[in-house]
């Protein structure tokens, strides 16, 4: 039986010719007693139906924190600001129940820790089709396993009607890992949101959960942002990549014109300091100093502390987003002057 079929899945054929979420100008900012700090600092960018689109930096650049925001799962103390526009719905100005019930249907989250995000006192089994219940309600418990079995085989988990009633913990990290990716399938979201899905995977599993996301999205048609602080992983999933540093956008463009042709500094500085073929024998580079602190981010150019073409103007100049070419923009003054 086809195993989009069994799920009770097919693919999406859109007809929209817009973006299927825009935002504009997100900003995140947490308030702890006397501090504020500025996760993410004006975000913008569109999403095309059917793109694979991948967030990319260090830890602590606010990718998780852009995703969650997208999701509508910060805590109560975060200040969200700025538009986000997901297949027609103005996400901030919704209240949380209406969007609770975009979860699953319109977006849904793969996240970093499977064994966190599940729920450790249910089976595999049952957690899917709560889920499937809670959108569909004319679905039958029977026939909620039964897509479930059918989400499990799709994310090619063996024998599947045994691992319906197997608890996370019985479960290896990979498998794990594919049953949080059938979890958020399960109502067949427009946008898939994967936050370093692969990171606590060694390399085998690894490159095997980044194919089957591959297949999956080009099958079903969805969206997906990706993050991950992988080079490697950015190259082999994305169609276009967005560099994040200091809570903003610093490069975005086409995974091949990024990887080919890096325009900014921290871009640069990433892939050199990237383990590749051919390095034998080679020293590897790496980025100097420290990402900055979120509650204290320096004047001018958050990226000027590190980088070694840093000139005065870009302690004193917050650089603005400049197009470089169709597709590609970057936040530096060097990319304003080449311009200009």
């Amino acid at each position: 039986m086809d195993t989009l079929a069994a799920a009770n899945l097919e693919p999406r054929q859109s007809t929209a010719t817009g973006p299927i979420a825009s935002v504009a100008d997100l900003a995140v900012t947490f308030v702890q007693r006397e501090k504020r700090i500025a996760a993410v600092n004006g975000v913008s960018f569109d999403l095309a139906p059917g793109e694979v689109l991948t967030i990319l930096g260090e830890s602590g650049s606010g990718k998780s924190i852009t995703l969650r925001a997208l999701v509508g799962s910060l805590p109560a103390h975060a200040e969200v600001s700025g538009r986000i526009r997901i297949a027609g719905h103005d996400l901030l100005a919704m209240d949380p129940t209406e969007r609770r019930r975009l979860r699953g249907p319109v977006i849904a989250m793969v996240f970093q820790e499977p064994m966190s995000a599940l729920d450790p006192v249910f089976t595999i089994g049952e957690q899917i089709a709560e889920t499937i219940l809670a959108h569909d309600n004319g679905t039958t418990h029977a026939a909620a396993m039964r897509r479930a079995r059918g989400l499990l085989e799709m994310v090619a988990i063996p024998s599947a009607e045994r691992r319906l009633n197997n608890y996370p913990h019985e479960m290896s990290g990979g498998m794990r890992q594919r049953a949080m990716i059938a979890l958020a399938l399960a109502c067949q979201p427009s946008i898939l949101l994967a936050d370093e899905p692969t990171t606590a995977l060694d390399a085998t599993v690894q490159i095997q959960i980044l194919l089957l996301l591959r297949e999956l999205q080009a099958k079903l048609g969805m969206s997906v942002i990706f993050v991950t602080h992988d080079v490697g992983v950015a190259a082999e999933i994305a169609d276009r990549v967005a560099v994040m540093y200091g809570g903003r956008f610093v490069e975005t463009g086409s995974a091949e014109d990024v990887m080919k042709e890096r325009r900014h500094p921290y871009t640069e500085g990433l892939l050199a300091s990237t383990v590749h073929g051919g390095m034998r024998g080679k020293k590897l580079e790496m980025i100097g100093g420290h990402p900055p602190d979120p509650s204290d981010l320096p004047p001018g150019c958050a990226f000027a502390p590190r980088c070694r073409y840093a000139v005065e103007r870009c302690w004193r100049v917050d650089p603005p987003a400049v197009a470089v070419g169709d597709t590609r923009i970057v936040r530096c003054i060097r990319a304003l002057s080449a311009t200009v």
